[in-house]
């Protein structure tokens, strides 16, 4: 008889986890971030363990109680086989163990300090359903949980933390996307300059830090201040297609306590890399004025003095300016304890490229779905598939693709000012190489 889940629990095991997700409760996300369409998505991309997500609104934790069970190790598994109108997803093997999800929100701080208005987002993890009932309850005095997934509240940050620490010591709170330019901890429209400024005597209950799509370890590695936190990836999904573009691995006991042993310990033994956008690609990366079509480097913004040469208005600052800012390193200086890193692209983009086709039309899914079956999971075939493996499923380009993103051989026009930015694989090759397959991605 094989092994369940329920038997490995508490055993040691490598599980791929992405902890910060949205529901279909909150703003801008697709009606199919539902329990059974994240658990067949998250098979397919490889995952282990998945964020709830929106443990904060009402109707998402009702449904978490109605879908979901403990496994008794502070993860929950669904009760039953999920069910899907999707055709992509109706033949995925699927048993209730293959994807377990841990209790988790962000929420969304709008408030004054010194004289600024500062607007940070917060990941919260929980180990219990209880920890979750006593935060909730507190929070509806400060302000109204049902009015969206990420609910806004007019609370400091710092007396937040505080909060949790006092409510539910066992809970994780964790500051998102840190440099994104809009809503974080370094953001440079609403941020500080130190995690200090932000949490005061609350900085030790802080251990962990989201990079976010438009950074990744080495630009954080810049600032020596952040190297006694754990930084950690997350997909920050909105649809459950885009599960895992950016997630963690781990080899460590698989439980909630396990987990949070694993970030706090900043330990290569036991967490072992981080999946991560190539960050040029992330939405935020350059400076630029989306309305006018101009992107710059840093250091032809600091030139213009951040204002755009079209119209004449401030730019919106990326998060490139922002780490030479803050930096206190040189490039390529690694930081202590460093977690290592790989940088991915997700298969349906890179199927699309090699078909001369977009990433999320139906014949680069299916390319990307006979791969993950045939490998086990999309994350299997991008990172520990052998190029010989790979060659065997068609088409070739796709396999070929896969090599040259592991390799780094990528061309980027970075991300600004809401853009994502656009890489392209094939078109790395030597000239006289077809041109099929030289679309760009995203």
């Amino acid at each position: 008889m094989p092994r369940t889940f329920f038997t490995l629990a508490f055993h040691i095991m490598k599980f791929v986890a992405d902890l910060h997700i949205h529901s279909k409760f909150s703003r801008a996300t697709s009606r199919d971030m539902t329990y059974d369409s994240l658990a067949l998505w998250a098979k397919i991309k490889g995952l282990h363990l998945v964020a709830t997500g929106d443990f904060t609104h009402p109707e998402w934790l009702f449904l978490t109680r109605e879908k979901l069970e403990s496994s008794g190790n502070g993860f929950f598994h669904l009760k039953s086989r999920p069910q899907t109108d999707d055709p992509r997803l109706t033949d995925v093997p699927f048993s209730p163990g293959d994807v377990s999800f841990i209790l988790s929100t962000e929420i969304s701080f709008i408030y004054s300090k010194k004289g600024r208005v500062r607007k940070i987002h917060l990941i919260v993890l929980a180990p219990d359903l209880e920890s979750v009932e006593r935060l909730n309850g507190r929070l509806e005095g400060v302000g109204n949980l049902r009015s969206d997934g990420r609910p806004i509240l007019g609370l400091d940050a710092k007396i937040f933390v505080k909060m949790v620490a006092d409510l539910c010591p066992r809970c994780v709170v964790i500051p998102a996307h840190i440099w994104t330019p809009w809503f974080s901890l370094f953001g440079a429209n609403s941020g500080f300059e130190a995690i200090e400024e932000c949490f005061e005597e609350m900085t030790p209950f802080i251990f962990a830090l989201e990079t976010g799509l438009s950074s990744d370890p080495p630009m954080n590695w810049r600032l020596s201040a952040l190297d006694r936190f754990t930084l950690i990836s997350n997909s920050d999904a909105h649809s459950p297609s885009r599960l895992g573009r950016e997630a963690n691995v781990f080899q460590t006991e698989f439980s909630y306590a396990g987990l949070v042993e694993a970030l706090r310990k900043r330990d290569p033994e036991t967490f072992l890399y981080t999946v991560e956008f190539f960050p040029e690609e992330g939405k935020y990366h350059w400076d630029g004025h989306r309305k006018c079509g101009v992107v710059m480097s840093p250091e032809e913004s600091r030139r213009r003095n951040d204002l755009c040469p079209k119209c004449g208005k401030k730019m919106t600052i990326g998060v490139m300016h922002r780490v030479l800012d803050l930096a206190d390193r040189e490039a390529g200086v690694s930081a202590a304890h460093r977690i290592p890193f790989k940088n991915l692209i997700p298969l349906n983009e890179i199927a699309g490229e090699a078909l001369g086709k977009s990433g999320d039309c139906q014949a680069a899914w299916d390319v990307a779905f006979r791969f993950a079956r045939e490998f086990g999971g999309e994350h299997a075939a991008l990172v520990d598939a052998s190029p010989e493996d790979l060659r065997r499923i068609p088409p070739e380009s796709v396999s070929r693709g896969i090599e040259l993103m592991r390799k780094g051989l990528v061309k980027v026009n970075p991300g600004y000012d809401g853009e994502y930015g656009r890489i392209r694989l094939l078109a790395t090759e030597a000239p006289g190489e077809p041109a099929a397959g030289q679309l760009t991605l995203f």
